[in-house]
């Protein structure tokens, strides 16, 4: 391993982020001590995220949310507590006594809109009573002006009467359900963090070959979801967040840091096996290994703004906290882990020697590349093939079955749906705003009329001017037939102005956003990856491709998604009942999330190929060389993806579970079949043509383009004594034709035009040939760099 002397100095690499990387390095207490602030901070805060956060946020565009607001307008009430009282005869004496006076007692409470037993006389009463008579309900509804506070003592006190008389009690209702959730999706967030770091931890030790270079990437990540929290927390003041968001954005940003923490680490290690000092490779990592992880970053924050299309509260909260999570990830990779290698800089292992350019991956490719049509034809059908069960998929809003089996709320909920029909949410309830006879006359002349309506419960009013109407329909509440009576229900209104809500309800106005909204999102998203990828290739054709790939790759993700989570496949090894369905948002979060970290990779390794060309390589050389020098990297950073995602899946919440599978599925199939074989496959068979683009458009990369190559001066060049008077290069670091090699010579810095870097004087002595330039540039002849 070449080590510089000691006294020989070392020209400043130019550019804005070597400039940000040696500046962290130089106050690396101070930035240590603002991110452990960031932490601090942020771990004091994260609960308060959660307590902030809102089970369901409702969007002001949705028919089926204005109707709930109309009626939450008119109604009071802020929800209910509700206890199914079980076990014994309703009428037995004991049970009936510890029933009404626990009523009573509860109806003296502050914030108490009303209590209702099943003991009093009328239709009400009598809904609270199941079938066979062994069970009752005691609903409680809360006034909109009841603190936290209060709703907890009233289930506290219907807590107590378990055990009345023999009874078993079970309180569940709406307002439990929203604190069973929240509770819910903070344990699973610490619990998926307690899990995968350690486990992270582990496989970078095995990555890196020591524990001080794995534990850089793990700190990172700490950091940044400290950050991460603090950037929700303030969302959270200014916009609904809903609760389903927090574990969404953490694992994001718990992954993207991670991954970024690597690319530095590795090439910091990658510097120092060329001989650079501390200070000289942390410099050197900021301005290769920092232009990777500013790019990509940028990438993923591309993919997430497509959420922002939508008027969804849910997804404009996800691009929000995601977009925040990403920049954060970006800054603890260019700020923080440099000052951390400033610390332990001197503790991480050298490489022995660098990436050899045979391997495993090189070989790989060469296989490929001698059946490059089958393989690229088998692997297209494959991910059509796994991507086909999407074609069935059926969207569903879930509700209490987010929860698991064992939630107090969830079994109320199940058990009220099973015993109390009479007490059930309704499939479709239409809210009218009118009296109760206007409402009575139009359930009669056209609900009731409509073909697929099994019946119409009693209006109800809800204040003097609203009412609602709950409307019956046999069979899955959110299945087909639900979903034409709510478009009928909408397309005949009689005249009135009426609201048509309900789970049914719901997921048609997702799916009419979608459907109005998802083609735009689409069309942002792929029209700026498509302009990235070109500045960064100055190419047509790879940009096209990496979008049509990527595409395949998420195709099977959410078709894995629907095997398990809507056909039932691994149900039980995973710990879940299955609904039937998706949860809507989940695929366009998905598509968002899997399609930024699947550019994440495209980026890291078409800037390696891409290089290997500028430098001279044919296409065939350049992808064996940059497929076997990122591929232990990519594989690395995606296996820490997957246990990431994989940790967040051992939740119990059903949302997470979906979301953790279907990005392991996305990371794992990207990583392996698409980076490994299509890519190599497809781009053996475009050979040079690659790299077309229009002479207008490689006009305009040559003056905007971005590259992810930095010209770095040679490390140590300065002591290195010139045997022959100086003869100039066609150009700096390059090998010239007539097989010389260009090494320093003792002549003065002379600043670069265009790089910002420093050039140092060259002087060219006889050398015999390499066999490969890429040779002679590890051992020290040409000063090239390499990204991360």
């Amino acid at each position: 391993m070449r080590t510089p002397s000691p006294a020989a100095p070392t020209a400043v690499v130019g550019g804005r982020l070597a400039a940000v990387g040696r500046f962290c390095f130089r106050h690396r207490r101070w930035v240590l001590g603002l991110w452990a602030v960031v932490l601090v901070v942020g771990v004091l805060i994260g609960g308060r995220v959660f307590e902030g956060s809102v089970a369901g946020a409702s969007s002001a565009s949705a028919e089926a949310d204005r109707g709930g607001a109309v009626v939450a307008a008119a109604d009071p009430a802020k929800g209910t507590v509700t206890a199914v009282v079980d076990g014994r005869p309703v009428d037995d004496p004991q049970v009936r006594a510890a029933v009404e006076r626990a009523t009573a007692e509860i109806a003296a409470l502050p914030g108490v809109s009303s209590a209702l037993d099943a003991y009093g006389t009328g239709p009400a009463p009598a809904a609270l009573r199941s079938a066979d008579g062994t069970a009752s309900l005691v609903t409680v509804r809360m006034a909109d002006t009841a603190s936290t506070a209060q709703t907890d003592a009233v289930t506290q006190r219907l807590a107590a009467l378990n055990g009345a008389g023999g009874a078993h009690v079970t309180v569940g209702g709406d307002l439990v359900l929203q604190q069973e959730v929240k509770k819910q999706t903070e344990k699973d967030t610490r619990f998926g963090e307690l899990v995968t770091l350690p486990l992270t931890l582990i496989v970078m030790v095995l990555v890196f070959g020591g524990l001080a270079a794995a534990a850089l990437p793990a700190i990172g990540a700490v950091a940044s979801v400290g950050g991460a929290l603090l950037a929700m927390f303030g969302f959270s003041r200014i916009m609904d967040i809903d609760t389903s968001v927090l574990p969404i954005a953490t694992v994001l940003g718990l992954g993207l840091s991670i991954d970024y923490a690597l690319l530095m680490v590795n090439r910091f290690r990658e510097e120092r096996g060329h001989g650079a000092d501390i200070a000289a490779a942390v410099e050197r990592t900021a301005a290769t290994a920092g232009r990777t992880v500013a790019f990509s970053g940028l990438t993923v924050a591309v993919a997430l703004s497509g959420l922002f299309v939508f008027t969804s509260p849910v997804l404009g909260a996800v691009a929000a906290a995601g977009v925040s999570v990403v920049v954060i990830a970006v800054a603890a990779a260019l700020t923080l882990i440099p000052a951390l290698l400033g610390f332990a800089g001197a503790r991480i292992k050298a490489p022995a020697a660098p990436v050899a350019d045979e391997g495993f991956f090189s070989r790989t490719v060469r296989r490929v590349r001698k059946r490059a049509v089958l393989v690229t034809l088998a692997s297209v059908a494959l991910l059509l093939a796994a991507g086909a069960p999407f074609l069935h998929a059926e969207m569903r809003s879930s509700g209490a079955a987010v929860l698991p089996a064992s939630s107090a709320g969830r079994q109320v909920a199940e058990t009220i749906d099973q015993r109390f029909p009479q007490a059930s949410a309704a499939p479709i309830t239409v809210v009218v705003e009118g009296g109760a006879p206007v409402a009575q006359a139009y359930a009669d002349e056209v609900v009731a009329k409509l073909p697929g309506v099994s019946g119409v419960r009693a209006v109800s009013p809800v204040g003097d001017a609203v009412s609602t109407i709950d409307v019956l329909v046999p069979g899955d509440p959110q299945g087909g037939q639900a979903k034409r009576v709510v478009e009928e229900l909408r397309a005949d209104r009689g005249g009135l102005t009426t609201y048509v809500t309900g789970g049914a309800a719901s997921v048609v106005d997702f799916q009419d956003e979608l459907l109005s909204r998802g083609p735009w999102a689409l069309g942002l998203v792929a029209a700026g990856t498509l302009v990235l990828l070109f500045l960064m290739t100055g190419s047509v054709v790879m940009p096209v491709k990496a979008l049509l790939m990527n595409l395949l790759s998420l195709g099977a993700s959410l078709g894995a998604l629907t095997l398990v989570f809507q056909d039932g496949w691994f149900s039980g090894l995973l710990g879940f009942s299955p609904t039937g369905g998706l949860e809507t948002f989940i695929p366009v979060l998905v598509f968002a999330f899997a399609f930024g970290l699947s550019m994440d990779y495209e980026v890291f390794l078409l800037a390696r190929i891409r290089e290997l060309t500028l430098r001279g390589h044919g296409c065939v050389r350049a992808v064996e060389l940059g497929v076997q020098r990122s591929g232990r990297i990519i594989t690395s950073a995606a296996l820490l993806m997957v246990i990431v995602f994989a940790g967040f899946a051992l939740g119990d919440m059903l949302m997470v579970k979906q979301m953790g599978i279907a990005l392991a599925v996305a990371v794992a199939v990207d990583a392996t079949l698409v980076r490994c074989l299509l890519v190599p496959a497809a781009m053996s068979l475009f050979g040079e043509f690659n790299w077309w683009a229009p002479a207008p458009l490689r006009r305009l990369h040559r003056r905007f383009g971005l590259s992810e190559h930095v010209d770095l001066p040679e490390i140590g060049a300065a002591d290195v004594p010139a045997p022959r008077p100086v003869v100039p290069a066609a150009e700096s670091g390059s090998v010239p034709e007539n097989g010389s090699a260009v090494v320093p010579a003792p002549r003065p810095v002379v600043p670069a035009a265009e790089t910002g870097s420093a050039v140092i004087g060259s002087a060219v002595v006889p050398a015999p040939r390499p066999a490969d330039g890429e040779a002679a540039a590890r051992d020290g002849l040409v000063g090239s760099a390499q990204p991360a």
